[in-house]
């Protein structure tokens, strides 16, 4: 499968600013990688032009208190939110946990991949590791590729982090209506990837159900857009979590 890519002039020259502004030891690449050629462009790490600046900012901080993170989040904007509208669940449940969150917003498997090639654990040791990935990766992929990006992200934190739990979250439900085209494939890809537990390091979770109705649609209650969870759907999931969560990481 060939992945082209195409970038304006204008974003080339934000790039190369930012690679400027940016610390040597960590440059953004020039010219950007290329997926081989038959590759699975979900498989293969690769960078984000718009969102170095955030990357290197979240391993600066995490660096910075390396030696205190014990549970670490991970994925996109839906993971990412929890500093959003997910704040105050966040402050409630994970406060005293030592805990960090690397989800970015619009990240597929692939940008997770990136940013764990660029150190982004590196120096950590957390007992528990949250992921949640691929939602963003389902315009673009199929659902074996999905659920090969998420599997090579697992494996990824597992070489990185070989001591840590790896809680595997399934991908959430979305689309307001049962039959969106979208629950099938993620349906697909839960299914594929709920065979990388073994129930010991890694644990794979999905609570899916619980964000909908009897008739299987998806409240603006609890997520607005039918995508992203609002503070009550965060309120679901740090509860779904918490059995878990309590078990590797107790609060202090």
């Amino acid at each position: 499968m060939k992945f082209p890519i195409v970038l304006s002039t204008l974003v080339l020259c934000a790039a190369s600013a930012m690679a400027q502004n940016a610390p040597s030891v960590w440059p953004m690449p020039s010219p950007l990688p290329a997926v081989p050629k038959g590759a699975n462009p979900a498989a293969v790490p690769f960078p984000r032009v718009d969102w170095f600046q955030r990357v290197l900012n979240n391993n600066t901080k995490a660096q910075a208190i390396a030696g205190q993170i014990e549970l670490v989040f991970d994925g996109d904007s839906i993971t990412d939110n929890w500093q959003g509208p997910g704040r105050d669940v966040w402050q409630k449940y994970y406060g005293n946990r030592n805990a960090f969150d690397f989800g970015i917003g619009g990240d597929r498997t692939e940008h997770v991949l990136w940013r764990l090639a660029q150190g982004q654990v590196n120096n950590l040791h957390p007992k528990l590791v949250a992921i949640m990935i691929g939602t963003n990766n389902t315009g673009a992929n199929s659902a074996e590729q999905i659920a090969e990006g998420v599997k090579t992200v697992v494996a990824d934190y597992q070489k990185r982090c070989p001591d840590t739990v790896i809680l595997l979250q399934a991908i959430f439900p979305r689309g307001e209506k049962a039959d969106n085209p979208l629950r099938a494939k993620i349906k697909q890809i839960n299914e594929t990837i709920s065979t990388l537990a073994d129930g010991k390091k890694v644990i794979y979770v999905d609570f899916g159900d619980k964000f909908l109705q009897p008739d299987g649609t998806l409240s603006r209650d609890i997520m607005p857009d039918f995508l992203h969870p609002n503070a009550a759907g965060y309120e679901i999931w740090a509860n779904a979590i918490a059995p878990i969560v309590d078990k590797y990481v107790p609060a202090k």
